[in-house]
This record gives structure tokens, sequence and C-alpha cells, in this order.
């Protein structure tokens, strides 16, 4: 089908400087970005966090970090490059790959497949699952970001969840005003384009698009694939 403009990553995250020094995923171009969390991609999140951990990245030796940090690479490593700031009592769990200037707080819980860019901001409690956090996106306190792409400028109010699997369990749909459409995923959070700003204890259901610049306000709770500067009340 023919996806709105807000699908796209172009149009989601314009300002993303993709010939810079950062290490960044590569996010879809002609699908819709969402694909980026499909493991039938081959150029999913999971891929491309496999091929990360053979290249070549000044990463900080993580024995000497302090040991209220805690580590799981059971299944893959953790990538930390020098000069993120980690904080006491944080935790990882590899594969997941945290970049230079990024900030991981007390108490924040990174799981397997996160990316998380330069200057993006993972806070106290808050959880990240399987998602990207580009430069400069936000998830400051209490936080559940599962399956989800915030872009940059997004800042997460305290206690924000991005939901992303139906209480069923069933496929994800998108809603595009009274229609659906599938995702062919089971689980899908948010994607959020630059510059969105969601409200203390807002709440974002499984497949959840809002268009760079739109506002949640505090404690509602949205659906769909929104355009940009959407006010949601």
């Amino acid at each position: 089908m023919e996806w709105p403009p807000q699908a796209y990553a172009d149009s989601l995250f314009p300002s993303l400087d993709k010939d810079n020094l950062l290490t960044l995923p590569t996010l879809p171009v002609h699908q819709p970005v969402w694909d980026l969390l499909s493991e039938k991609s081959d150029k999913s999140l999971k891929l491309q966090m496999v091929a990360l951990q053979s290249s070549n990245l000044d990463l900080v030796d993580l024995t000497t970090l302090p040991k209220q940090i805690t580590f799981d690479e059971s299944n893959g490593h953790v990538m930390i490059e020098a000069g993120a700031v980690i904080e006491p009592t944080s935790h990882f769990i590899g594969p997941c790959f945290v970049g230079k200037g990024a900030i991981i707080r007390h108490g924040a819980y990174v799981r397997e497949n996160s990316w998380i860019c330069s200057t993006a901001v993972v806070g106290h409690c808050s959880e990240i699952k399987h998602s990207v956090l580009l430069p400069g996106a936000k998830a400051p306190h209490f936080n559940y970001v599962g399956d989800s792409i915030l872009g940059g400028g997004v800042n997460l109010g305290a206690g924000v969840k991005l939901s992303n699997l139906r209480n069923d369990g069933g496929e994800v749909y998108l809603r595009i005003g009274d229609s659906k459409y599938a995702s062919g995923l089971r689980k899908f959070g948010a994607i959020l384009g630059e510059g969105c700003q969601l409200g203390c204890n807002a709440v974002t259901n499984p497949g959840t698009v809002l268009g760079n610049g739109s506002i949640v306000l505090p404690n509602v709770t949205i659906t769909g694939i929104h355009d940009a500067s959407s006010v949601h009340r």
C-alpha cells in the first residue's frame, strides 16, 4: 500500500545527519521505518547489532567501570563508546550499544538490541528494549520504550510508556483514520518523529506513529498514525 509521508525516515527524522561520524543504525529508505524492527528485514535492528559487534569501535573496557554497574553478555556484547556517561546501578543486557556522549542514569535498564545513539538519555528507572534512541532523544524518568524508534529532540515525560504488545498477543495493526493496516509485527511500540513531546503518564498503544513536532498532553492514551505537529488531548 502507499503509506503516508510520516511512515518514512526522511519525513520523521529530516535533521538526521547520516554523513557525520556518529555510530548510527541504517534506517529503511524505501520501506516504512518500522521495517527496521522486523526480523524478516535484511537490515533489521538485530542484524545490524550483530554486525556492530565486529566493527572497529572505540569502546570502554567494562571491567574499568564501577562495580555497581552490571552487565549480562550471555547472548551478545555490551558496547559502550568512550565518552558515554554511565551512572551506578544501571544494568545492561547484550547485545546493546551506547554511543559517545549518551547518558545512562542511575537505575536504568538497557536491554538486548537497544541502540542508544550519541547524546541520547536513558534516565532513572527507564527501560529500553529492542529500540533506537537517535541523537538527542530522551527517555529520562520512569519510562518504558519497547520496539520503538525515537527521533532527535523527542522527550518523554515522567511515566510515559510506549506499549509494544497487544493484550491478546496478536499482530499489531496501524490505524489511519477509520482504517486498519497489518504491520507484520507482533511487537511494535511507537515511532516518534523529531521533536515530539509526550506529557507525564501518557501512553502510546502498539503501532503508534507521530509525525515530527507532535504533542501528547499528560495522561492521554493515543493510537494510530498522525501528521506532523499534531496535538493530542
